[in-house]
């Protein structure tokens, strides 16, 4: 099975590219945006020796479909997806902040918690909450984007207070926030999951504020199994998640948490082949039919070229 680790395109009106952990950024006339999903995967800031055979046709489809979903809510950045693995779309100014918004107390909140914060991002929380119990209403934890390294945990005021965003755009941005996260859970519990958290990133162009990059993909998400949730909560076990936590286990059950001197562990043909099993198994959840793997997947990178260059030429 081919993946895609690396792409080299020169589109017409190519002005720069972007290279991401996973997504591979063209910028065509400083106008359009060609946003390639590759094969990468990432996990605790590094990108993993071996592609994920259809992850990125999992999370472009994904996106896609909350892109949609969400546009009478609110204004995002998607065009067309010419391709399976591709999304074209307006270029926006990005903010340097990253939307982070929690349902429950899990994940690095929950580690805060658990040693003796009370306080994430600004955000008071109670005495006596335990992990995995929802919040009486969602909260958001903002985050700086880093050029390099990890995001910092920054409250709404510092944000503001640093001109890092205005206060106009950073509260149409927190509504929006909060539209897109009672839309995605709405539709997650039509599928028996629990949206637990996400993150959102936005842009202006224009002077307005759209929606940009991926929406609600197991990448930018953390998804529980409504089934059995209320009980597990109640004994203190793990929630059964749908997202890439399982890829950080692995990786932490090999004695990978990339700190120094730790390295990358083997990942057998079995071991990718299990992952992308699992993100198929993912998007199925989420999206709740069944995935149909793309066609002509000898050469990824002709067909991908092929068809945004089509796609192009009728702009």
């Amino acid at each position: 099975m081919k993946a895609l680790t690396r792409t080299d395109f020169q589109f017409p009106g190519q002005k720069s590219v972007y290279h991401g952990k996973v997504r591979d950024v063209y910028n065509i006339n400083d106008d359009i945006m060609v946003m390639v999903a590759t094969d990468r995967i990432s996990a605790f800031d590094v990108v993993l020796p071996k592609g994920i055979p259809f992850k990125g046709q999992v999370l472009n489809q994904i996106a896609a479909r909350f892109l949609e979903a969400s546009k009478d809510i609110v204004p995002n950045w998607l065009l067309a997806t010419p391709d399976p693995m591709v999304s074209v779309g307006l270029k926006c100014e990005g903010f340097r902040v990253e939307m982070i918004i929690r349902g429950y107390l899990t994940g690095s909140a929950w580690r805060e918690y658990k040693s003796g914060a009370r306080e994430i991002c600004g955000v008071k929380l109670p005495d006596g909450m335990k992990e995995n119990e929802r919040f009486p209403r969602p909260i958001i934890t903002p985050t700086t984007k880093a050029d390099e390294g990890h995001d910092e945990n920054i409250s709404k005021e510092e944000i503001i207070e640093q001109g890092i965003v205005s206060r106009e755009d950073y509260e149409q941005m927190e509504q929006y926030t909060y539209a897109l996260f009672d839309l995605g859970t709405q539709i997650a519990a039509e599928k028996g999951l629990i949206l637990v958290d996400t993150k959102y990133e936005f842009g202006k162009r224009d002077g307005k504020v759209y929606l940009i990059d991926e929406v609600h993909t197991p990448d930018s998400s953390r998804y529980f199994y409504a089934d059995g949730y209320e009980e597990k909560f109640l004994k203190g076990e793990p929630q059964r998640q749908l997202s890439k936590e399982f890829v950080r286990q692995w990786l932490i059950d090999h004695n990978f948490m990339n700190q120094p001197g730790q390295q990358v562990p083997e990942m057998t043909d079995e071991f990718v082949q299990s992952i992308s099993d699992r993100y198929i198994e993912l998007y199925e959840h989420i999206v709740g039919e069944p995935f149909h793997k793309a066609e002509n997947t000898e050469d990824l990178a002709a067909r991908i070229e092929k068809n945004v260059n089509d796609y192009l030429a009728q702009l």
